[in-house]
């Protein structure tokens, strides 16, 4: 049987925590920054992690990593 193939595009956007959660970027933090505070798109540089309901989605996306 062949190797499993990981998900590219997950790969590039998700990462492993140690303790095997999924870390991830935060959405809208991209363009339009002339509306946002300064506040809002501090936060927005900071990782968050995966909900639990797509975490096992994810997971079967990077297996073959």
């Amino acid at each position: 049987m062949p190797k499993m193939k990981s998900n590219r595009a997950a790969a590039k956007r998700f990462r492993r925590t140690g303790s095997g959660r999924i870390r991830r970027n935060q959405a809208f933090h991209g363009h339009i920054f002339t509306k946002k505070t300064t506040k809002r798109k501090r936060n927005l540089r900071k990782l968050t992690l995966v909900s639990g309901v797509d975490e096992a989605r994810v997971k079967k996306m990077l297996a073959g990593s």
